[in-house]
């Protein structure tokens, strides 16, 4: 599958970067040669295969949750950068 110009320019502005006109066919030719391998791997027959999350069956360690050393209130504000009163005060977003 072979990209064109405007396919490049599309996925560029999806992407939200900015590139130079003379850098569209670069781009263009590297984004067709991904393509070509992912349609390669599928070819590949993975009926009997199991879907994984990691390549590696490796085993979340899970741990009991519960607090440790709880900083208190006054600890926890040391760091603010502005504060109002008990309140940590940040700028308004709206």
């Amino acid at each position: 599958m072979a990209l064109g110009k405007n396919e490049v320019n599309y996925v560029a502005n999806l992407a939200r970067i900015e590139i130079k006109e003379d850098e569209v066919d670069k781009f263009a030719n590297q984004l067709s040669d991904i393509l070509k391998y992912v349609e390669k791997l599928n070819e590949v027959d993975t009926e009997d295969i199991e879907p994984m999350a990691h390549a590696v069956d490796i085993p979340t360690p899970l741990r009991e949750d519960k607090v440790k050393n709880p900083k208190g209130k006054e600890a926890a504000l040391s760091n603010a950068p502005e504060r109002d009163e008990d309140y940590f005060k940040v700028p308004k977003i709206i």
